[in-house]
């Protein structure tokens, strides 16, 4: 499993969608779920620890835990990851919803929810599960994307597919409109 963790964080850092230990992320296994380490660089992660989905909290987990297991218990996502895509939050600090308009996006994401609340809180944990249950990937305003899937690898698709819609909108100057 660390393997698979780090293949995709390798992914995730050559796309430039986390930076030094920012972000985390999820694989669900059994009664919890596996999940990075406070602090972990997530190219080069230690190896993962195991989260219960109810009872104590091991010290060294991410602190974004609630959100993880708030997703876990409300869907049937086999993991979680989350960025600090950099187009995806420029265009959060502005948008209560991002509606890309590239085909890919569209087509997968055709609106990304963009939700507010504390980072590792159990209020912005929940606004989260909601919004990835309507749609694969849902924005952390001004904090960074949370996309869930079947695995890994589907988690990182949403998460670089929410990037490069949100680069394309920069691009077409669609960044100041609203999006209604």
């Amino acid at each position: 499993m660390q393997s698979e963790f780090g293949r995709i964080g390798k992914r995730l850092f050559a796309e430039g969608l986390i930076g030094a230990s920012f972000g985390n992320m999820s694989v669900r296994s059994g009664t919890g779920f596996f999940i990075t380490r406070s602090g972990s660089y997530l190219d080069c992660p230690k190896s993962p620890v195991f989260v219960p989905m109810d009872g104590d909290v091991p010290e060294d987990a991410s602190s974004e835990y609630r959100v993880h297991r708030a997703v876990y218990r409300s869907t049937d996502h086999q993991a979680v990851i989350h960025a600090h895509p950099p187009h995806a939050i420029a265009l959060s600090l502005s948008c209560d919803r991002i509606v890309p308009m590239d085909v890919e996006g569209l087509t997968l994401a055709p609106v990304i929810p963009v939700v507010v609340g504390v980072c590792g809180s159990d209020e912005l944990a929940g606004r989260i599960a909601r919004g990835l249950q309507e749609c694969r990937v849902t924005v952390a305003r001004g904090h960074g994307t949370f996309a869930a899937g079947k695995s890994l690898d589907e988690a990182y698709l949403f998460t670089s597919l929410a990037e490069h819609s949100c680069r394309i909108l920069v691009l077409a100057g669609a960044y100041g409109r609203r999006q209604d």
